[in-house]
């Protein structure tokens, strides 16, 4: 976390992740004519930024994408934010808020995350990135296994046979239905792709039918794993994919640590399924 620290603490690259944080999925000529610096120096920072995997890129034929990546802001918070400390750090940062900025609308800081419209113009995407040490193996097995995932998934348990055509299907039983879709790509222990139904509230069943892939990359002792929500509506319910930066903070502490998250969020719907066992 030392180098998320150094990369947060220059303003201009706080800029930069303010500038992707605005419109995700920018070129690097387009970060470059939004402040005051030059090529080579707009390259420099966002290096920094991608060596603490704050940045994340894809290609795009000859462009190269950079894609704002929460996930290590939500490992700081989960290391250093206690559930005791996480309520009245709420309330004095709404108060502050309230007192200097009383028109500003309230907002869900958890759920906020960019979106970045797709290259083919198939809706728009959001990508997290984050680097666990584990094997591909093990982090295939934390995503297929239902008892596994619910530990870090707010006790949402995702059941399917895991094989390309099938279904799956994800809940707290006896308490609300999460999800459900088709599994498109399965080249374990590697790739999986999935269709995505939100079926938690009318509200985000009327979005219809999005894309999550996950993608798996050993590297070292550890895997990268990238995370891809696609094919959203350009004014997506944030609740469809803002989940995301907690899940996978939840999943690295699991596989890294043996422990469960204890986050309010985290917990949301696990203490409800222990309720109904």
């Amino acid at each position: 976390m030392d180098a998320v620290f150094k990369a947060l603490a220059h303003p201009t690259r706080r800029g930069l992740l303010d500038e992707l944080f605005g419109r995700d999925g920018q070129t690097l000529s387009a970060l470059e004519g939004r402040l005051p610096m030059t090529r080579f120096g707009a390259m420099k920072h966002l290096r920094v930024l991608e060596e603490a995997n704050l940045v994340t890129t894809r290609r795009r034929g000859r462009e190269k994408l950079h894609f704002l990546n929460p996930v290590p802001i939500r490992l700081i918070h989960d290391r250093w934010v206690s559930k005791y400390a996480a309520p009245w750090a709420a309330t004095l940062t709404g108060i502050k808020r309230e007192l200097e900025e009383p028109t500003m609308e309230a907002v869900d800081v958890q759920h906020k995350v960019p979106l970045s419209p797709e290259p083919d113009g198939d809706g728009a995407m959001a990508v997290f990135e984050i680097y666990i040490k584990t094997t591909p193996e093990r982090l295939w097995e934390a995503i297929t296994d239902p008892k596994l995932r619910a530990r870090y998934s707010f006790g949402v348990e995702t059941h399917s046979d895991w094989t390309a055509g099938s279904s799956y299907e994800a809940s707290v039983p006896g308490v609300i239905e999460i999800a459900a879709g088709e599994n498109l790509e399965v080249d374990p222990p590697r790739r999986l792709v999935q269709s995505f139904n939100a079926r938690w509230s009318d509200e985000v069943k009327a979005a219809g039918t999005s894309r999550v892939t996950w993608e798996i990359t050993p590297v070292g002792d550890s895997c990268q794993l990238t995370v891809i929500h696609d094919r959203l509506s350009a004014n997506a319910n944030p609740e469809l994919y803002g989940g995301w930066p907690m899940i996978l903070s939840g999943l690295k502490t699991l596989l890294e640590t043996g422990e469960s998250l204890t986050t309010p969020g985290s917990l949301m719907y696990a203490q409800a399924g222990d309720a109904t066992a």
